[in-house]
């Protein structure tokens, strides 16, 4: 379903198909877009994790190795290494098969 009534999404020219979901628990919603025309002006998938923008989202998982095992097999890439940042987190990257960079984080007990 093609969704072209918000300016400051779409603006002139511009078609976005939003896909929207919500998390396992049920008590939180995201919605990605995807956009058609203009054509493409900067490719996301080859940014680092550091670029300027809105590139990636983070988020929480109860294990981050079982995570990232079900989705490698979904064509899932990690990108650099996992990480632990204290004794309080285990964080990492990945990218997706359409290039969409995700963060996973793991809180630890």
């Amino acid at each position: 379903m093609e969704n072209s009534c918000d300016p400051l999404l779409h603006g002139e020219g511009k078609v976005t198909v939003p896909h929207p979901a919500r998390t396992p628990d049920g008590h939180g919603r995201l919605e990605l877009s995807r956009f058609l025309p203009p054509p493409v002006v900067a490719d996301h998938r080859t940014a680092p994790v550091n670029a300027l923008g809105y590139l990636r989202v983070m988020f929480a998982v109860d294990d981050i190795d079982e995570t990232l095992e079900r989705l490698r097999k979904r064509g899932a890439q990690l990108v650099g290494e996992v990480v632990q940042y204290k004794d309080a987190y285990r964080l990492c990257y990945i990218r997706g098969p359409e290039g969409l960079l995700l963060g996973l984080a793991q809180e630890l007990s």
